[in-house]
Parts: structure tokens; sequence; C-alpha cells
């Protein structure tokens, strides 16, 4: 296990939250402003077995590969975590995470309640929030106002959304947005705590 006090090494976050809720664009928006304090912090590029969708680059917002290939990752041990999801598999790399943290950089995991799970014991210095909707209705106005899926992909997805929510109390810090400003700052306050307090922030 690291040091806690090794300041020269970056600081390894999870956020997770159900679909619709809007972590993505939560934790894009705090990476700006963490810019501004001398912070370079950067999300982890998953590998998934789903096809990419319309605008997604391999490499970029995933690496996409084929079921094959990502159980022989899982037999080399080359995932940090890994998880079922929706009938596709996801899993963050092993040797590219701990690089970038050896680098300085502090990483954000954007992960479900499994493989915070499995981070949270193989790394226990890890740092989990948990992004919650104002509330089940409005996750699924959400979801039904993105126009990207059908009834039935609608309907699995609140599934899992009960399911994550079930688990939020296992995370360290919760963030409800409801108004997006406010949960950019409450977040904000958050990474900004959590690296001052491991000499992180100056």
């Amino acid at each position: 296990m690291t040091d806690s006090a090794d300041t020269s090494r970056g600081r390894l976050f999870v956020i997770s939250a159900p679909s619709g809720a809007g972590k993505t664009s939560l934790t894009h928006a705090v990476i700006e402003r963490l810019a501004g304090h001398g912070r370079q912090v950067c999300f982890s590029v998953s590998y998934t077995t789903r096809a990419p969708r319309a605008g997604e680059t391999d490499g970029v917002d995933y690496h996409f590969i084929d079921e094959a290939r990502f159980v022989a990752m899982i037999e080399a041990g080359a995932f940090l975590e890994h998880a079922r999801v929706f009938d596709r598999r996801y899993g963050t790399g092993r040797a590219e995470t701990e690089r970038r943290l050896e680098a300085g950089l502090d990483v954000v995991l954007d992960i479900d309640w499994q493989g915070a799970r499995q981070v949270r014991a193989a790394s226990p210095d890890v740092t989990t929030i948990f992004i919650k909707p104002p509330s089940r209705d409005e996750l699924e106005r959400r979801l039904r106002n993105r126009a990207l899926d059908d009834e039935a992909t609608i309907a699995r997805r609140m599934a899992e959304a009960d399911e994550e929510l079930a688990h939020a109390h296992e995370y360290d810090h919760h963030v409800t947005n409801d108004d997006f400003d406010a949960a950019v700052e409450e977040l904000t306050g958050v990474f900004l705590s959590v690296l001052a307090s491991r000499g992180g922030i100056a």
C-alpha cells in the first residue's frame, strides 16, 4: 500500500451514480475548476465489450474490445476492477491507472458500485463519491428527455438505478445533483478538501 503522506503521488477518486444523474458533466466541470488550483485531474478510460455509440472514439471514450480479450485480461490480472452491466463488461486497466498516479496525476474512475467495492478493497486510500438525483421521478424524467433509449431500456436503467442507489451508503461522500452549479461547487469542495487533507493543495 502506498504511504498516504506521499504528496508526489496522485490521488484516486471513484465517482458512481445511476445513469442520468449527471456525473460525467459534473466531473468534467469540476476537473476544469481543479485545474485552476494547480491539480491535473484525468478520467480513467475504461475497457468495455459494448459497441461504440455514434460519436465515440476508441481510446478516448472507452477502449472497445471483444469478449475474448476482456476475459483474457481478467485472467492476466490486468484490471483494477471489472463488472458486468447491462450484459456488457466494463473494466479499469490496472497498469495505466498506476502509471498516472505515479506521475502525480489525480485519477477519477467513473464506475458502478460493484467496481467501487473492488477498488476500495485494492486501494484503501481511495475516496469514493456518489452522485444522487433529486428523486427517482426526476431521474426517469432526465432519462426520457435524453431520447436515447426505448421504453424497455429505460425500464432496465431504472431497475439498475434502484440497485445503484441501494449501495449509496457505502460511499465516503454524497452530492445531490438538483441544481447543476450548486452541485459543481459541492463536488469541487469535496475534491479540494481531500487533496488539502493529504497535502495535495498548497
